[in-house]
């Protein structure tokens, strides 16, 4: 996997880079700030570039937007110690792959990224849960949920396949994520390693022809998925 890296802070650039490469993940880039991100990510094209928000020169939500525009197919983790609603929601709309804190241990992070490189975004824990209470408040708003499909917000409305499609399996898996829980947990909860997780979001993304996992939420949301959990 080959990830670039983008953020202000050298000492951070450092060790993230020696992290990474001794987990066997080949860092081809290190950005100080938004615009060498956009630069390099049109040179070096990597698998995954992970990407700080407050940057100096362009911040790394406007890096996202641009990039995104270029590279419709880029994958962008936001990797921030922000917890700021706005600021998950931002990068939501600007396009990120998933969204990730720092206060993250290393081995939870070198997990994202296998999930990030297997086509399943990931989120911190939490975050799911306010990216799905964010849902429901725009889909009581027609207006809101009608900008919200303009600007490809976390409201936009996918076209989902069947749910039928999904085993018994796949939607205690969808319930559970759609309560916020993080794939370890989730894998805790059904007796699953958090790679067969990982495989079955995968495979809910491509039944129900979603592409990402803001939209796994949304639609998640919309069934009344996000309530008790199976069995309890």
């Amino acid at each position: 996997m080959n990830v670039l890296l983008a953020d202000d802070h050298r000492l951070l650039l450092e060790g993230l880079n020696n992290l990474l490469t001794a987990h066997g993940i080949r860092v081809v880039g290190m950005a100080r700030d938004g615009l060498e991100a956009i630069a390099l990510a049109r040179t070096l094209e990597p698998d995954v570039i992970l990407m700080d928000i407050r940057m100096p020169r362009c911040d790394g939500l406007e890096a996202t937007r641009r990039i995104k525009a270029e590279m419709p197919g880029a994958k962008i983790v936001i990797l921030t110690t922000s917890t700021e609603d706005q600021d998950l929601f931002e990068a939501v709309k600007s396009g990120a792959f998933g969204y990730l804190l720092k206060s993250m241990d290393a081995d939870e992070l070198v997990e994202c990224l296998d999930q990030a490189r297997q086509g399943v975004p990931p989120f911190s824990p939490g975050l799911a849960t306010k990216l799905l209470g964010e849902f429901a408040r725009l889909s009581a708003s027609p207006a809101g949920e009608a900008g919200a499909v303009r600007s490809g917000s976390p409201g936009a409305k996918p076209s989902p396949g069947d749910s039928s499609a999904l085993t018994p399996r796949q939607r205690e898996v969808l319930t559970l994520v759609a309560q916020g829980l993080a794939y370890k947990e989730v894998g805790a909860r059904l007796g699953l390693s958090p790679r067969t997780v990982t495989y079955h979001m995968a495979e809910i993304m491509e039944l129900l022809h979603l592409e990402h996992r803001a939209q796994v939420l949304a639609y998640a949301g919309r069934m009344g998925l996000g309530g008790d959990t199976p069995g309890e």
